[in-house]
């Protein structure tokens, strides 16, 4: 076997930034020119960070999804959210919602009320996440999670890695995230003296290491891959496939992070699932098996089936 066909990650995809609704920044990772999609995943955006004075902050108005689940994580700052079922809530620091936008939904992404009258750091991720075919046109759902409820490991025997399980299991411990399929999405913070550190992957999965803080470079797998901030690390399906296994799973691969300069530190995202190998449709905020689909989907939009928000003009006016 090829020694580069045992590569951990695959390649490395820039983050580039730019901006998204009433027109604040993201450094988008996945969903751009580099690399349109990995399955199951479709998009992922790191919002920020953006520190507003009083009245500058800017958000995404009113707009519709339908066809796959959104996950919003919020590091620092807040965000309200508000949606065409008269859902409404403010996601602070350490929050995760999980949208399964489903048949369809018209929800808001604003700033809250705080940062909106007296400025403040906002920073966060946005990822999405496709559904097969037959959850398509499920009825949405939300899982809003307070940081309180999602569990933060320190690993034993290795005191300076730091490990958040928002959906999946690690290390013994299950996230709080219940998700259709197989999917794990951890943040992890290698501290200065961090010992190398291995996380256990499923063969079936796809995903990707992203890196977004810290003044330290995290190190990837057996050839030590350095990704840097604002950098994405694609993981090698061949090295999930082919990999010595895991000792607790022979369905499971053990993945190697280390720092590149153990005084440093490093912050990363590793999220991963299961492909679901369908045919991918997409316009804008829709994403179906077909372009008919896309169609009816902007059809029920534009003639109000997915409903609407009161306020809406009030939220495009920032």
């Amino acid at each position: 076997m090829a020694s580069s066909a045992l590569k951990a990650i695959a390649r490395i995809v820039f983050a580039r930034s730019q901006t998204e609704g009433g027109g604040f920044l993201v450094h988008r990772a996945l969903g751009g020119r580099e690399l349109s999609e990995l399955d199951p995943f479709l998009m992922l955006d790191h919002m920020g960070p953006m520190t507003y004075g009083p009245g500058e902050a800017l958000g995404a108005p009113d707009h519709p999804h339908r066809g796959f689940e959104t996950v919003t994580y919020i590091l620092k700052g807040g965000l309200q959210h508000l949606d065409s079922h008269g859902n409404c809530g403010n996601l602070t620091d350490g929050w995760v919602q999980w949208m399964t936008a489903g048949s369809g939904v018209v929800h808001s992404e604003m700033p809250n009320d705080d940062i909106r009258k007296n400025g403040g750091t906002l920073e966060g991720f946005q990822l999405w996440v496709n559904l097969p075919a037959k959850d398509k046109m499920s009825p949405p759902r939300y899982q809003d999670t307070p940081a309180d409820k999602i569990p933060l490991i320190t690993v034993k025997d290795n005191p300076s890695v730091q490990l958040k399980v928002i959906a999946g299991r690690a290390e013994g411990v299950t996230g709080p995230i219940e998700t259709r399929f197989p999917v794990v999405f951890y943040d992890i913070r290698l501290l200065p003296g961090a010992k190398p550190f291995s996380l256990n992957l499923s063969r079936q999965f796809q995903g990707f290491v992203y890196a977004y803080g810290g003044d330290g470079v995290v190190l990837v797998g057996p050839e030590a891959t350095p990704i840097r901030q604002f950098y994405m690390g694609v993981l090698n399906p061949d090295y999930l496939a082919k990999a010595q296994a895991s000792a607790d799973s022979s369905d499971e691969v053990p993945v190697t992070f280390s720092l590149q300069d153990p005084s440093k530190e490093s912050r990363f995202l590793v999220v991963a699932g299961e492909p679901i190998h369908e045919e991918v449709a997409r316009y804008g905020p829709f994403v179906m098996n077909t372009e008919e689909e896309i169609m009816k989907a902007i059809r029920d939009f534009q003639s109000g089936k997915m409903g609407s928000i009161d306020g809406e003009a009030e939220r495009y006016i920032q």
